[in-house]
């Protein structure tokens, strides 16, 4: 496909998630600055806040040099606000910057999946070192009579952006369209190593 008809692909996507559109692509634009597509994800989440409902959708777009991330949320009337409103953010990642894509899949009958075969849900885990979590808990030497401090244990993993999709919630294209993301991101990460 042609880098023309990707940006109208993605252009249709944004559409077709029906979330304040002209923003979203507005946003993405002034991120990708001219830059040439190599892949996308358009991700539409409905989440309720008590008893509201609340949209925000993500879109990840790969370009040769780096992984953009867009995130547009909607803002009830606050204090400071008389109206409802949204915000659009992006994030624009240096592709040697991303170090780890982590890609989870779900899949129905193991038994008789095949490679290239559907999934049911798809996570993608994409870290760059913006978000560290770190875990913690007491380390111990394994004798249970020892009352000695022997202070903490734990793990650290960079978290930055999680993505979970599945076919019952978002149906089987948008399934493809992530693994087919996080393949063209995996490719991208390990040109950068060679």
């Amino acid at each position: 496909m042609t880098d023309a008809a990707l940006a109208q692909q993605l252009r249709s996507d944004i559409q077709k998630s029906g979330y304040y559109p002209d923003l979203v692509a507005d946003a993405l634009d002034t991120a990708l600055a001219g830059e040439p597509l190599a892949s996308y994800v358009v991700h539409h989440e409905a989440t309720f806040d008590r008893d509201e409902l609340r949209r925000h959708v993500t879109v990840l777009a790969l370009t040769p040099t780096r992984l953009i991330v867009g995130h547009t949320d909607e803002h009830p009337v606050d204090e400071t606000n008389e109206k409802p409103y949204a915000s659009a953010s992006t994030e624009a990642v240096r592709i040697e910057r991303v170090d780890s894509v982590v890609v989870t899949r779900v899949v129905s009958d193991p038994a008789v999946h095949r490679p290239g075969g559907p999934a049911a849900e798809v996570v993608l885990t994409i870290g760059w070192g913006a978000v560290s979590r770190i875990d913690l808990e007491p380390a111990s030497c394994g004798d249970p009579q020892c009352e000695a401090d022997h202070g903490y244990t734990g793990t650290a993993s960079n978290d930055d952006l999680s993505v979970r999709v599945s076919e019952a919630a978002d149906g089987a294209e948008v399934v493809r369209q992530v693994l087919a993301f996080a393949s063209a991101l995996s490719e991208a990460t390990a040109e950068r190593t060679r």
